[in-house]
């Protein structure tokens, strides 16, 4: 076998790996604008957006209509971080369920084609398939595209706190953080 058969084979074996379309955006890394799993403050008072989104069934949500504490959570199928969190996002939604609604926000451009799939093998029973294949609220939150990230919202629609990065969601401190964080508003 030449060179150049060789060379083409392994190129397309490197190709036929890739998980995520070619539009899409590479996975985000820690940008100095937010390092992963940082809490910031900063964009606190800032008003949940009045967007409507839709679930794999058609289902629509008016995300500026909740009408409690909402922790909206970024993500996407290819995004490693977002990934990880999401069982931590699913036990947390069932420790805070009376207290705060936990929103899991696709941005995969693919949409329910990717995330159904997705949803159905991680066997998630608290977190909701809710869809932004547009990622007109990643566009709104994080120009960068960093993945995942996580708003926490007051009973009144405003940011109270946000997470950028990767964030340990399944621990006793990150529930407290939320508490904590909503009692002292």
């Amino acid at each position: 076998m030449s060179r150049s058969p060789v060379i083409l084979a392994v190129s397309l074996l490197l190709l036929a790996g890739c998980d995520r379309p070619a539009e899409a955006p590479a996975q985000p890394v820690e940008t100095a604008a937010g390092a992963a799993g940082t809490v910031e403050r900063r964009f606190a008072g800032t008003p949940m957006p009045a967007i409507t989104l839709a679930d794999p069934a058609g289902n629509t949500l008016d995300l500026g209509a909740q009408d409690g504490p909402v922790l909206v959570n970024l993500w996407a199928t290819w995004c490693a971080p977002c990934v990880k969190e999401m069982p931590q996002l699913d036990a947390l939604a069932a420790e805070l369920e009376s207290e705060v609604r936990v929103l899991t926000i696709s941005q995969d451009i693919r949409g329910a084609e990717v995330v159904t799939p997705f949803f159905a093998k991680g066997g998630y029973t608290r977190l909701e398939p809710w869809l932004d294949p547009e990622t007109e609220l990643s566009a709104q939150f994080t120009p960068e595209g960093v993945l995942p990230l996580t708003i926490l919202f007051d009973a009144s629609g405003k940011e109270v706190l946000r997470v950028t990065g990767g964030y340990e969601w399944g621990t006793p401190e990150a529930a407290a953080l939320i508490r904590g964080s909503l009692a002292a508003k």
